[in-house]
């Protein structure tokens, strides 16, 4: 029954009002004890006291008996009876005496707590999958806090705005998150979930809310805590299957409820910088199941992103037999970069609903979905079916907060709410654009857009054929509200001071996201580019211009090797709900030789091994002028895709199944005086998989070939994508010390392989200077084959994670079958580097579209 539903129940069954329990939980000596569960006693109806130790919960008239349970103390109960008005309880709670007056622990004999933890390891599997499913209903609290906020980060200030929206006071505390859901959780074996969010509330917004994983459970080996980035193996369980030989144990002694005696065990990790919890774990006598608990992760638990975390749970009957989790919290810490942020998640669980029936297609690809009402509901109703009271803190927060918002809201397009905008904005300041860049909102009632200019200076390139290269890239972005499109305009313009060739080109990217018609997924986007652009021979710009520029000038190594072409391209691409996506693009080239117009270099002048501009590794001489029209087509697949479902939009979750994908191209001879004929096919496969404890897999593995080879140009060649550079390039992606166009085939038959393991800490947790800094070890491979004269294998190994941003490898490598060779690459690689990377800003409008 949803949560709505039983609160509606409770407020209109026996034609009487609901009425509330409320009241504080203290110890002996009078201090709070925050976050204490309270239960109706033979129910999971109940609540948690917040941090203030206050606790409330609504029930219809009737009488009661309220346990209270906290860990380390005395259960309580207390009876009630409920009439026409609230009632106070006050629990005092005394410290849990544990009894070890049966237990005789005799010199150098194992500690008593093993064979409790060996009883508890062998029932887990049977607890694990004692009930085929169940429903249960969950309110979720969250805040994260700021107790303390630097002036400045990384050397950046912050600027007081930012403050003054966070609402911090003057020494950087405050509440910067605080949001609440009621949900509809449901389960059934082996691995079918689903939540259907029936409310949820944002201090300060009408958003949706963080979306956590709703159980923690230690009866799976591996335990999951939130996200993979704070740790991508998880958690080894204490009573997981191999628990004995990576955690002690220590009997504390027991304590007894309701008849049922209770063992209390003290764990600690064998090693450190092992993924493994400390703190108390209490075990019931005789069915060896859990019953509470208290764990700890910190930095030694190879904890990422955040410094501690604290996970308590207590379990209570909920069938026959059968126990479940009725409270938990998560209590985080986070101090780095001067910043000092505490955050805590409290979940509340009620009316269990054990082995229930589902419909067929009950379980489908959305695994969270959001009431079409979700963030409608009133503060009367939140009031009403709050189990955790408010803390004075959160409803000032919320009280404060959610009036900006309304304000904000009715005054959203008024013309002083867009001056607002304005003068925040602040004046445009035209000397960013060498440096900085430009990056404005011009800000109207009916005519809102985005526009700017990318950075002159980062911008610049040097290479043989132009010289020194400036760009002007633009871009313009507007949001089309009776086509549901967004429109961005990416003019460009490239200037070659040696060369003098001044070209210019736009691009055109219509986005749609058709989500109104039947509630699915189905984005589409339109993409228009033409003009006259400098192109490199591999179209995957295996070469970055930056790299280039500096071989070029310091080491007299002219790699990148590139031609001018006139072009218009055109593309259309469509993804659907179930994985599956296709794209065709037609692509017109009127092709142009470049040829080297400098010599330069600072250092390295007498002896610098600058050669054409065009591969010279594979063809003999530069290429002649002529003109290409090709049509290319891509569909892929991704199985078993899974969603998460807001009112008015999905969000992909992924899928345990790899990525399918066909390419084809065809060049057209004769159509617009095309002078090319072939076709030229492509199959991948690809994955990502997190091997928990044994880290992450990432492979692309690959055939492909010519069907027709009648016409063709170097442009249109099978190319493997090198890597001359010190800096790595994308390892699955690329081959880190093949030549550039050496192996480039028009070959009939292909095959290619990249294969790359992040340890994550496996291995390299074991060595004592590594594991203290957390750097973890990768390795892997990557090979191609064309034929006896035409292959490459290299295997690569290093250390990544270093300053959470980079990653060194040695790489060993075999062309054709010829004598090896070795170096080492650097690139990014690690906590920070990965997101760096794959965040990375892409020039807007770096050559046009193309396939």
């Amino acid at each position: 029954m949803p949560r709505v539903l039983f609160c509606l129940f409770l407020l209109f069954s026996l034609h009487s009002s609901a009425q509330k329990i409320y009241g504080t939980v203290y110890n002996k000596i009078g201090d709070l004890l925050p976050y204490a569960s309270i239960t109706v006693k033979g129910t999971s109806i109940g609540a948690s006291a917040n941090n203030k130790a206050h606790f409330s919960f609504t029930v219809s008239p009737g009488t009661y008996t309220v346990v209270c349970q906290h860990i380390g103390y005395t259960k309580q109960e207390k009876s009630v009876t409920i009439k026409k008005s609230d009632e106070e309880l006050t629990f005092i709670l005394a410290d849990q005496k544990l009894d070890m007056a049966e237990v005789v622990v005799k010199s150098n004999a194992e500690d008593p707590a093993y064979a409790i933890i060996r009883q508890a390891i062998k029932k887990r599997p049977y607890y694990a999958k004692q009930v085929n499913g169940f429903n249960v209903e969950l309110y979720s609290k969250d805040m994260l806090k700021l107790r303390r906020l630097p002036n400045k980060i990384l050397g950046r200030k912050i600027p007081d705005e930012d403050r003054r929206e966070m609402m911090l006071d003057s020494s950087g505390k405050g509440i910067i998150y605080l949001s609440e859901s009621v949900s509809k959780v449901h389960f059934q074996q082996p691995e079918k979930f689903k939540m259907e969010v029936l409310s949820s509330r944002v201090s300060g917004n009408d958003g949706f809310g963080f979306t956590f994983p709703a159980f923690i459970s230690l009866y799976n080996s591996n335990v999951n805590v939130f996200d993979n980035r704070l740790n991508p193996r998880g958690f080894v369980s204490p009573i997981a299957d191999g628990a004995i030989s990576m955690y002690k144990f220590k009997y504390l002694g027991s304590f007894y409820e309701d008849g049922k005696e209770i063992n209390s065990i003290r764990v600690t990790p064998r090693r450190t910088y092992e993924p493994l919890f400390s703190g108390i774990i209490n075990i019931t006598d005789g069915d060896w199941r859990i019953h509470s608990f208290d764990l700890m992760l910190t930095k030694s638990s190879q904890l990422e992103l955040i410094d501690s975390l604290q996970i308590t749970q207590i379990h209570v009957p909920v069938g026959k037999d059968i126990w479940r989790v009725k409270n938990q919290l998560l209590h985080f810490n986070f101090k780095q970069f001067g910043i000092d942020a505490v955050g805590n998640f409290v979940n509340v669980y009620s009316n269990y609903e054990i082995n229930p029936t589902f419909s067929k297609k009950f379980f489908d690809r959305v695994v969270i979905k959001y009431d079409t009402a979700v963030n409608k509901k009133s503060k009367a109703y939140w009031d009403t079916i709050r189990p955790v009271p408010l803390e004075p803190e959160e409803r000032k927060d919320y009280q404060v907060r959610d009036s900006i918002f309304e304000v904000q809201k009715d005054s959203l397009l008024s013309q002083s709410s867009i001056d607002t905008l304005k003068k925040r904005q602040g004046k445009l300041k035209p000397l960013n654009i060498f440096w900085k860049g430009i990056s404005r909102t011009h800000y109207s009632k009916t005519n809102t857009f985005d526009w700017g200019i990318e950075s002159l200076i980062k911008g610049l390139e040097y290479n043989t054929a132009e010289g020194l290269v400036l760009n002007v890239s633009g871009y313009f972005d507007k949001h089309l509200s009776k086509l549901k499109s967004n429109l961005s305009v990416e003019p460009n313009l490239r200037y070659g001071f040696n060369n003098t060739h001044l070209n210019a080109w736009v691009n055109l990217v219509f986005r749609t996201r058709d989500w109104d018609t039947d509630k699915k997924i189905r984005r589409q986007t339109w993409t228009f580019s033409g003009g006259k652009r400098v192109s490199q021979f591999n179209k995957q710009n295996p070469i970055n211009a930056l790299t280039n520029s500096i071989n070029t000038l310091f080491w007299g190594e002219n790699f990148l090797k590139n031609y001018e072409n006139y072009y218009g391209s055109a593309g259309f691409s469509k993804r659907y709900e179930s994985g599956f996506r296709f794209s065709v693009n037609a692509l017109y080239e009127d092709r142009i030789p470049l040829e080297n117009t400098t010599y330069y270099t600072i250092f390295n002048r007498s002896t610098n091994k600058f050669t054409d501009n065009y591969p010279v590794e594979r063809i003999p001489a530069q290429f002649n002028a002529h003109q290409a029209f090709i049509l290319s087509a891509e569909v892929s697949y991704k199985p078993g895709q899974k969603y998460i479902q807001y009112p008015n939009r999905k969000s992909a979750l992924g899928s345990k199944y790899p990525t399918f994908s066909l390419y084809y191209s065809k060049g057209l001879y004769g159509i617009l005086g095309s002078d090319v004929n072939f076709d030229k096919w492509r199959f991948t496969i690809s994955d990502d998989k997190n091997l928990k404890m044994a880290g992450l897999l990432k492979y692309k593995i690959g055939i492909g070939g010519f069907l027709n080879t009648k016409r063709l140009f170097i442009q249109d060649f099978q190319h493997f994508n090198g890597n001359r550079s010190t800096s790595a390039s994308e390892y699955v992606n690329s081959f880190q010390l093949a030549p550039y166009y050496q192996n480039s085939t028009t070959a009939a038959f292909h095959a290619f392989g990249h294969l790359e393991h992040h340890f994550n800490g496996m291995i390299t947790n074991k060595i004592p200077l590594f594991k203290r800094l957390n750097w973890n070890l990768v390795a892997g491979s990557n090979a191609f084959y064309v034929n006896t004269g035409n292959n490459y294998v290299e295997i690569f190994a290093g250390i990544e994670n270093i300053l959470k941003t980079f990653r060194v490898d040695f790489v060993a490598a075999y062309t054709n079958g010829n004598k090896a060779q070795a170096t080492f690459r650097i690139g990014a690689g690690g906590l920070l580097g990965n997101t760096l990377r794959a965040n990375a800003p892409r020039r807007r409008g770096g050559g046009g579209l193309s396939l």
